[in-house]
């Protein structure tokens, strides 16, 4: 068994032990969730929140202990598209590593993808909407989530984590994500290597350690799973509360292209759900009981609320809290410090339902879903670029936390 294997095994062993003396507030329910209702239809049945991506954590590990992070950062810059080789100058294990994550499953769908992708075209301003002002917000009330991004490197700088992180959301609803042109398999690749290096820092942090109800070692697969429920699943669920008509061959589709993308990531196929019924059960058990408040997500959610205010002039604090809790709803605004705001409360509450079955009624029309997809590509692009302050985003692996 290699260091790090017997390291992590210590670990849970030491944190189950502390979870049975913890308070209720700070205790979970065991794993129940079956791995039948997984992709692989089978699996040992492990719980999650003691499960890691061993082989790209050895690795990062290895590549800051040796100090090789300059010099992989630099590489990876040059890597932007799916069907690019990988740079010669990247270290040999780097390398080998990468090959293989790279490769998309065996039981990716192409025709599912690019069916994910016409239906991001169509209704990406609902997705967008739910990413920005419903997830993003969402993932400050995930204690867990809000602290690691907190003490990592990324959250001394919010306006670069945000750019990398809608980055990523927005690479998966590319029309070209999996594409050899596109580039979601490199953000993909890049952000389980970053993953794995926040592993291996974070714990040496101050200002983490102690803070997790005994976890240690960040981003387990439990971890990853309840972010990816906070977008697909959630995401769904709202556009379906929303009066959103979405045909099954679509809801198929977009749970594909995120089943692709939580594999990408290095979670195992056991883990991942094969059903939206599957998704929703396992979001029961794993996103509901992991939402809380923390000091750190109240400082990250008002940190966003800034810079979305910032990227549109014409949105003011109060329009966003408002838009944010009709969203994500009331116990999460005042986990994360929203304001109540009646006025623009009352009126999205109003008005949204009313906007949503305007455009669904509108996009049977002809030329109404490619005029839209091109407003909400211009506000896409836009955003990206402001959040990059006109440079290229590049998701770069960390050498340190954040700063004290």
């Amino acid at each position: 068994m290699n260091e790090i294997s017997r390291r992590k095994m210590l670990v849970a062993g030491g944190t189950l032990g502390a979870l049975c003396l913890a308070s209720p507030a700070n205790a979970r329910s065991l794993w129940t969730w079956s791995p039948s209702g997984s992709l692989a239809g089978s699996g040992t049945g492990t719980d999650p929140n003691w499960v890691w991506d061993d082989e790209a954590d050895q690795l990062l590990a290895s590549v800051i202990d040796r100090g090789d992070v300059p010099r992989v950062n630099q590489a990876l810059r040059t890597w932007t598209r799916n069907d690019q080789p990988l740079p010669d100058s990247l270290p040999a294990d780097v390398r080998d590593f990468m090959q293989r994550a790279r490769q998309l499953p065996a039981w990716a769908d192409q025709r599912k993808l690019d069916a994910a992708a016409q239906f991001n075209r169509t209704k990406g301003i609902y997705v967008g909407v739910l990413y920005g002002l419903g997830s993003g917000l969402m993932s400050t009330a995930i204690p867990k989530e809000a602290r690691a991004v907190y003490y990592s490197q990324g959250g001394a700088d919010m306006k670069d984590r945000v750019a990398k992180t809608a980055k990523l959301g927005y690479d998966v609803g590319d029309l070209d994500a999996y594409q050899p042109q596109g580039s979601m398999i490199v953000t993909a690749v890049k952000t389980r290597m970053v993953h794995a290096a926040v592993r291996h820092l974070l714990p040496k942090s101050p200002g983490w350690s102690g803070t997790n109800g005994g976890q240690k070692i960040p981003i387990s697969l439990a971890d990853m799973m309840v972010t990816w429920h906070s977008l697909p699943t959630f995401v769904m669920r709202k556009m379906l509360e929303w009066g959103v008509r979405v045909n099954s061959t679509d809801s198929a589709a977009y749970l594909h292209v995120w089943q692709v993308t939580a594999h990408m990531l290095g979670v195992r196929d056991e883990y991942i759900p094969a059903t939206w019924a599957a998704a929703n059960a396992q979001s029961k058990q794993l996103l509901d009981p992991a939402l809380g408040p923390t000091r750190e997500g109240v400082a990250l959610a008002n940190d966003l609320l800034d810079i979305v205010a910032e990227v549109d002039g014409g949105l003011t604090r109060p329009m966003i809290a408002g838009f944010s809790r009709y969203t994500v709803g009331d116990q999460i605004g005042n986990w994360i410090g929203l304001s109540r705001e009646p006025f623009w409360e009352t009126l999205v509450r109003t008005a949204w339902p009313k906007l949503v079955a305007f455009r669904e009624h509108l996009m049977p029309l002809p030329l109404i879903p490619d005029a839209a997809w091109a407003l909400e590509e211009v506000i896409r692009r836009f955003v990206l670029l402001f959040f990059s302050e006109g440079r290229r985003i590049s998701i770069e692996i960390p050498d340190s936390n954040r700063p004290s």
